[in-house]
């Protein structure tokens, strides 16, 4: 998987899968423009890797857009911003859930557009993975806002596939499990909720950022070439079990 010569954008790119994914990408050749609403994240990652920084608050959306302008040109997109605000639903309050679907939905579509909107002007083809979650597939408690912000960025994705495949632009999504982030340590840390979690994992384990992280790589390879509008499950076998 050698990316040379290629621009890819990642969002979130600042901590967590989205770091992983940046530094990999630049290790492999590509020139990585990171997005990310902390300055300090995006400084430290430049320092690492060299990569280009935008800061940008994707719950805004008319930022969000002008920071994805700033961006391009791009070959490859990795949309991995996201939040999560743990409520039960019976307590979940109406800004915390268009809070979730603003980051995690509305900005990955936002991105996405201008990304393809720009490679089809050029007359380019690329590639854009979306980093979803096996939330999408399963209702976790206290989830309410983040099950259906990705079961709605898997929805995004297959449209996206289904329209832009013409054009040469390849769509997939990656579902992981938990994965050990700052934001999963603070879903799962608590041994009653990892307990249950780890007994139905067979491979015994959580994953790490880097499992994910080179499945997307792969995604956004040319090896991938023939693999478009699919969301992979990257979880241990969890859902097997």
């Amino acid at each position: 998987m050698d990316f040379t010569g290629k621009t890819a954008l990642v969002t979130g790119a600042g901590k967590g899968i989205g770091r992983t994914v940046a530094t990999l990408l630049a290790q492999r050749g590509a020139h990585v423009v990171a997005l990310s609403r902390s300055q300090a994240d995006l400084d430290s990652l430049a320092a690492e890797i060299g990569s280009g920084s935008i800061v940008v608050d994707l719950s805004d959306a008319a930022a969000t857009r002008r920071a994805a302008q700033d961006a391009m040109p791009a070959d490859l997109l990795v949309n991995c911003a996201g939040i999560n605000i743990l409520e039960p639903f019976l307590e979940m309050k109406d800004e915390s859930f268009d809070l979730v679907q603003a980051v995690n939905v509305r900005s990955a579509a936002i991105v996405s557009q201008v990304f393809a909107r720009d490679l089809i002007a050029r007359g380019r083809k690329g590639a854009i993975v979306n980093v979803s979650s096996i939330s999408s597939f399963v209702g976790f408690g206290d989830h309410a806002a983040y099950c259906a912000s990705k079961a709605g960025l898997d929805a995004l994705g297959r449209v996206m596939a289904r329209e832009l495949g013409p054009h040469g632009i390849r769509v997939n999504s990656v579902n992981p499990g938990i994965t050990l982030t700052d934001l999963a340590r603070v879903a799962w840390e608590a041994p009653d909720k990892a307990g249950p979690m780890m007994s139905r994992t067979p491979v015994g384990r959580f994953a790490e950022t880097a499992d994910v992280a080179e499945v997307v790589l792969f995604l956004l390879s040319d090896a991938a070439a023939m693999v478009h509008g699919i969301a992979m499950p990257i979880d241990g076998g969890f859902r097997a079990s």
